[in-house]
């Protein structure tokens, strides 16, 4: 793959009276450019008004500040002189900027980063703590490109949605208790994959919230079917997280000396779905009285329906405070970048590993040898399978409960318009069948890279056994592609989906898989004819590319999935 031109590591720092952009990059021959550019969000009456008045202050300190400047130059008899002036340290009283508030867009140049710039209070800025991916190459304009690949490649419209996270006056006002809290301390075991793990953080941080508790930096459960020991500091910067949320909640390290748990804490069963009121009367006496509550398996218990503030709040932990450990976020940026430079990419999220396929109770697309090995060892693991117990392999097939494989994938990418020669980042786990399962995909389109082939020699060696780690890398590099498209949903796909809404509705396509099976298995002219195939998968998929989906026409969406309108909204 070609290297990263020198041109893109160049330094842009640009500064503007009272709303500045700032960015700052620094490359070598083994990292990736770093920066970030925004355009703050629109002040309020009462910040114009305080503009107005810096304005007139500045305009009043120039005019004495000339004023003296002539009377020494007359007294002198200087003939000439040469001010020096640094702009980069002119001092910006009158900056709007808030902890609790963010507008931003993203530029050319920027890159999957989240950079430390602070506020005077030592919370991280918003609007530069924000993880954005690498620009949309655009739709192609050589007279080559069909109609349909142009398609392919152009990118939604965002409807003029940014994201803007501005919290209540309440939520303000109760912040000022709620961080200085030391009596209390919520710690939470967040167990699954990463995005799973990610999940459980969201609302470990909004359960604190709702209790008035302390944060103790969550606890990652040792996944038993990957073996992956990591902690939270391995895939996640502590720091940022930290100081990110600093206005919001109080996050620790670890139990103080006097809250140590001296005997084992019964583990809380909290059901689906439940309310911050839930959450209050069941667990705040218990907290006061003890000191400390300890809660395990958060998998989609708190209610995807909450307050607007504590939406915005889930936001600001998925969106800005989760940003990667800085060796799983280089690596990552790299890989995204040796990507990038070569053009506009499609990365693919294929579930075809061994566990999701007896998980989900379906057949692999193998032939019967690899299936009768997925059912021998689903029989002996039936708590394993979470799939309707009820329903056949068929069924939940035609039900779109199963992923698609790497035929199906490749079918419908086609059929949407991918050219043969696109680009195609494979991210997901090893597939169960190894390259056999991949081949279908690869006999379409030849030019599909991983990780593994993206790395040189000895970069992925310290990830090497930590899976989340490495789902942590395919995760920036997905972020970055110009298509990002999902063959089994699930907890990868849903973050997926709402990040690239929040930085500007980035493509993605979700598979109907429900409507479109039938098609892929009809014996009729429509499956060998790719015009009438072609044109099918496109309308079943014309609203399903990445366009705003508001959360609020379906009740139970998750904000995280689906940013607007809490997070996001039309400036």
């Amino acid at each position: 793959m070609a290297k990263s031109k020198n041109n893109m590591a160049k330094s842009i720092i640009t500064i503007n009276p009272f709303r500045y952009i700032h960015s700052l990059s620094k490359s070598s021959a083994n990292s990736s450019p770093k920066s970030l550019l925004f355009t703050p969000r629109k002040t309020s009456s009462a910040s114009r008004n305080h503009q107005s008045l810096c304005s007139l202050s500045y305009l009043y300190l120039y005019f004495l500040f000339a004023l003296t400047f002539f009377t020494i130059f007359e007294a002198s008899n200087v003939t000439s002189f040469k001010p020096i002036t640094d702009h980069y340290s002119i001092p910006l009283p009158c900056s709007s900027s808030s902890p609790y508030s963010i507008s931003f867009s993203s530029s050319r140049s920027t890159l999957m980063v989240s950079s430390n710039e602070k506020n005077e209070d030592n919370t991280v800025r918003l609007s530069s703590s924000v993880v954005v991916p690498l620009p949309a190459h655009g739709v192609p304009s050589s007279s080559n490109v069909t109609e349909e690949e142009r398609e392919f490649w152009k990118q939604p419209n965002g409807g003029g949605y940014k994201p803007c996270l501005e919290f209540s006056i309440d939520y303000r006002r109760l912040s000022k208790d709620i961080v200085k809290e030391k009596t209390r301390f919520l710690v939470v075991v967040a167990s699954g994959g990463l995005n799973q793990q990610r999940n459980q953080i969201v609302d470990a941080v909004v359960l604190a919230r709702i209790l008035k508790a302390s944060l103790v930096i969550p606890i990652l459960k040792v996944n038993l079917i990957w073996g992956d020991e990591s902690e939270f500091s391995d895939i996640f910067d502590v720091e940022h997280f930290k100081r990110t949320l600093q206005a919001d909640v109080r996050v620790v390290s670890s139990l103080p000396s006097t809250h140590i748990i001296a005997r084992q804490l019964p583990e809380a069963k909290i059901p689906h779905g439940v309310s911050p009121v839930w959450i209050r009367s069941r667990f705040f006496k218990q907290l006061n009285e003890e000191g400390v509550l300890v809660l395990k398996g958060l998998d989609s218990k708190l209610s995807k329906n909450l307050p607007p503030d504590l939406q915005k709040l889930r936001c600001k932990v998925a969106f800005h405070a989760l940003k990667f450990a800085a060796p799983v976020l280089e690596l990552g940026n790299r890989l995204a970048r040796r990507m990038w430079i070569e053009g506009p990419y499609v990365a693919v999220h294929l579930r075809l590993e061994k566990d999701v396929w007896i998980r989900t109770g379906c057949r692999t697309g193998l032939g019967s040898k690899f299936d009768d090995i997925i059912v021998k060892e689903r029989e002996s693991r039936p708590e394993f399978l979470t799939g309707r117990l009820n329903m056949s392999a068929t069924q939940r097939r035609l039900a779109g409960l199963c992923p698609l494989n790497a035929h199906e994938v490749a079918r419908l990418l086609k059929g949407l318009g991918a050219p043969r020669s696109a680009l195609v980042y494979s991210a997901g786990g090893e597939p169960f069948g190894g390259k056999l399962a991949l081949q279908p995909l690869t006999t379409e389109f030849p030019n599909l890279m991983t990780k593994e082939m993206l790395a040189r020699e000895g970069e992925l060696s310290p990830f090497m056994n930590r899976s989340s780690a490495l789902a942590a890398i395919d995760y920036i590099v997905s972020l970055s592609s110009d298509v990002f498209l999902a063959s089994h949903g699930g907890n990868m796909g849903s973050a997926m989906q709402g990040h690239r809404a929040y930085v500007g509705h980035r493509k993605y396509v979700k598979p109907n898989k429900r409507k479109m099976i039938p098609y892929f298995d009809q014996e009729t002219s429509i499956s060998d004819s790719h015009e009438e195939f072609s044109g099918v998968m496109r309308y079943l998929h014309r609203g399903l590319q990445g366009q705003p989906l508001s959360r609020n026409n379906k009740r139970g969406r998750d904000v995280i999935a689906y940013p607007v309108p809490e997070c996001m909204c039309r400036r």
